[in-house]
């Protein structure tokens, strides 16, 4: 009879005898010790000292069960964090095993092995973590989980798609580029204007029974709109070199089948074919960007916004997890079709902001606009970004981005940035809280770019003071290098782009100091040429390169409709026809479908 079954016959049960606890012998074989101990022996020679303490703290126990717990708790001392994590079972299996034992129960050998798997796997898992942690940590740093942004970045790394970029050069159009999320919200730019109660007379009430919507960045989904189905569009990863990424969207069989109906229905010149093509899919990108353009020249504003945002929104959710918004090193080629839309959907976008009154949001999607393609530009937002950066004030910004992009870009033979870049400058010197110095530095930088940029662009002058309302001095007006004969023999690339800064920028020289600044650099100007001062000679030389415009300038320009602009395009641009969804598109174009033959 085993000495288990004499304890029950004279009524004793484990934990009530005598123990000795010098070697807490039970009289049962060596391996029930273990089992009920659920303690190995340690090596010999390794822990004497941590032996030692174990017993001396097993002195205290009255109940042999609750060594049990008390090896595991040795054996591997559990983080509050790391307990959170375990299953609920996990938990409370020791102190349940317990219980059982002080009520008398028997203890079965399946508990046992259970209780003694339980432990060793704990200490197996919390081996791994650790060699986890620490691998990790020689990486990189351990990233929170509630971290996306850096998870995402740390996948990129893992998988060898960097989104830093080791060139120089790009370096410095990764700091110039860069965009910030919260920028890109409205709500952001008019809170900081007219407060957050003013802003929240927009927002809706919660109402019942409504439509779950993805969060998304650019815009925010409306209870009004058609329930969303994706409507057959994707993105995919092209490739990833130097740490870029280049993507391109992908039209699936049933969207092109749509894009077919509705080339059809702007054939048909008639609206209301694409009103009902949207009714049956109205997510479509290109009706929805016609349309737009549509409800614009009925004046309904509005209607016109709406349709530009729920397009921005189709195309978000279609994003691929390694597309980024703000870090400027995802690219989108123009030539391929499928992703036009995206471009001219945020230029509409980000036109319908800048009348809204967000011109600080409206440069971050112009910053946007440019980091899909910075070498390309293929909507020219060079010619735009500078009176966006003047309108929301970020002068130190337009300074950088001038002084990034001039050594390989020339932006100085561009009229915008020779006239924006002085008027910054001219700016921070009239800065009451600047230093003294600085303000003096200021200005003498303003002085000599501005007297630079009206010796290499002398037809600005008249036709800015014109649009002012400004009469120009008699001796200005009279003198060869400012009167006729220099806008008249101007080339027709130049002219397009003098007649472009100057019908979109004007508002901005009609302050009362500004205007004083520019008549005393014009008499500066003057007295050098009669000087005969060798910059003048210089720069009349370089007009020889403004031959004929690309035609990302004459695409900027028929998007933009400044009428002092559009006047002057080339024949071969105004002749053909321009369509909303692809105005001027590439002669190169790349093209992953064709439309098949209509028979007749």
């Amino acid at each position: 009879m085993s000495s288990r079954a004499l304890r029950r016959l004279k009524g004793k049960q484990r934990g009530q005898e005598a123990l000795d606890l010098g070697d807490l012998t039970l009289g049962d074989s060596s391996e029930e010790q273990l089992d009920s101990a659920n303690v190995s022996p340690p090596p010999d020679g390794k822990d004497r000292g941590r032996k030692a303490r174990k017993n001396k703290a097993q002195k205290n126990f009255s109940n042999i069960y609750e060594l049990i717990g008390d090896s595991d708790n040795e054996a591997e001392k559990i983080s509050p964090d790391e307990e959170a994590e375990m299953p609920a079972g996990n938990k409370t299996n020791g102190r349940g095993k317990n219980d059982n034992k002080e009520t008398g129960e028997p203890t079965k050998n399946k508990e046992e092995t259970s209780t003694k798997s339980l432990s060793a796997d704990r200490v197996k898992k919390k081996k791994k973590r650790k060699k986890t942690k620490l691998t990790s940590e020689d990486a990189q740093e351990v990233v929170p989980e509630d971290n996306i942004d850096l998870l995402l970045q740390n996948l990129e790394q893992s998988n060898g798609l960097s989104l830093q970029n080791e060139d120089c050069s790009g370096s410095e159009r990764r700091t110039v580029l860069h965009v910030e999320h919260r920028n890109l919200n409205p709500d952001t730019e008019l809170k900081r204007y007219f407060g957050a109660r003013a802003i929240q007379g927009e927002q809706r009430p919660r109402q019942r029974n409504r439509q779950f919507h993805r969060s998304t960045w650019m815009t925010i989904a409306k209870e009004s709109w058609p329930r969303f189905s994706r409507p057959g569009i994707s993105m995919t990863l092209l490739q990833s070199k130097e740490g870029t990424q280049y993507f391109t969207f992908e039209h699936g069989r049933q969207y092109q089948q749509v894009q077919f109906k509705f080339l059809d229905a702007v054939e048909s010149m008639d609206p209301n074919n694409i009103v009902a093509l949207l009714q049956l899919n109205p997510y479509h990108i290109d009706s929805l960007l016609q349309l737009s353009d549509v409800c614009r020249i009925q004046e309904d504003q509005e209607m016109a916004r709406d349709l530009i945002e729920r397009a921005m929104y189709s195309f978000e959710c279609a994003f691929h997890p390694l597309f980024s918004l703000t870090s400027g090193t995802s690219r989108l080629d123009y030539l391929r079709t499928e992703n036009r839309a995206f471009y001219l959907a945020l230029y509409k976008h980000m036109m319908f902001l800048e009348k809204r009154g967000c011109p600080r949001t409206a440069l971050e999607y112009c910053k946007l606009i440019l980091s899909l393609d910075p070498d390309a530009d293929p909507l020219c937002m060079l010619l735009l970004i500078d009176f966006l950066t003047l309108r929301s004030r970020e002068y130190e910004y337009l300074l950088q981005l001038h002084q990034d992009l001039e050594v390989h870009r020339n932006l100085g033979l561009l009229p915008n940035f020779a006239f924006s870049t002085a008027l910054c400058h001219f700016h921070l010197s009239q800065q009451e809280d600047a230093d003294p110095e600085e303000r003096e530095k200021e200005r003498e930088k303003a002085d000599q770019m501005l007297q630079k940029a009206l010796i290499m662009f002398p037809g600005v002058l008249i036709p800015l003071l014109d649009l002012c309302t400004v009469q120009p001095d008699a001796t200005v007006g009279s003198h060869a290098f400012f009167g006729p004969k220099s806008q008249i023999g101007q080339p027709p690339a130049l002219a397009e782009l003098t007649a472009l800064y100057v019908g979109r920028t004007h508002s901005m020289w009609r302050e009362a100091a500004v205007m004083l600044w520019l008549e005393q650099s014009v008499k500066e100007v003057l007295c050098r040429v009669d000087a005969k001062d060798p910059l003048v000679e210089d720069c009349q030389n370089k007009k020889e390169r403004y031959k004929c415009a690309p035609r990302n300038i004459h695409r900027h320009v028929l998007l933009s409709e400044i009428k002092e602009a559009t006047s002057s395009l080339p024949l071969e641009v105004t002749s053909q026809p321009v369509m909303g969804f692809d105005p001027l598109p590439p002669l190169d174009s790349v093209t992953s479908y064709t439309r098949p033959e209509r028979a007749d």
